[in-house]
């Protein structure tokens, strides 16, 4: 009736066999896994008493409907998994739209940018232009400054004499 406060868990409790059930075979729990090979090694041993045209069809067994109306649905779900020996090495993959423009994109930036640093580009050209217009600015400021520290210079040497 009542547990009290604790709960058992759900799987119930521990049961282990005893030495003499596993020799003879008799254990209650047996793990799922060897059932499984049981019935996998049973399988096996009635396949090859089998004619290999009856196993193809016992491979292509469908549910439900499938077996009677025979419909080609292009949105169905194909296996992806392909075996190494079915592969084609020389088949090439199509890229999608999407990673065909992202490629062309890229071709493109590149090929731009080794036209900019050729300066073929018109931004290339106003960047160059506008560079030498900084560095005619820039000696003309430096200039402009040794003849004012000469101009100093010169008015130090004549307020001493």
């Amino acid at each position: 009736m009542g547990r009290g406060k604790f709960k058992g868990k759900p799987t119930g409790h521990r049961h282990f066999s005893t030495p003499e059930e596993m020799l003879a075979g008799t254990s209650n729990r047996r793990p799922r896994t060897f059932r499984q090979e049981e019935v996998g090694l049973k399988e096996e041993e009635e396949e090859e008493q089998e004619e290999s045209g009856e196993e193809e069809e016992e491979n292509q067994k469908r549910k439900g409907t499938q077996g009677i109306i025979e419909i080609e649905n292009p949105n169905i779900e194909k296996p992806k998994n392909v075996k190494a020996k079915d592969v084609d090495m020389g088949k090439t993959t199509e890229l999608s739209r999407r990673e065909r423009e992202e490629i062309e994109k890229q071709k493109a930036h590149e090929r731009y940018m080794r036209l900019q640093e050729q300066g073929k580009t018109e931004q290339a050209r106003k960047d160059l232009e506008r560079l030498a217009l900084i560095r005619q600015q820039r000696a003309e400021a430096a200039k402009k400054r040794e003849e004012e520290k000469a101009a100093r210079e010169q008015k130090k040497t004549e307020a001493r004499k």
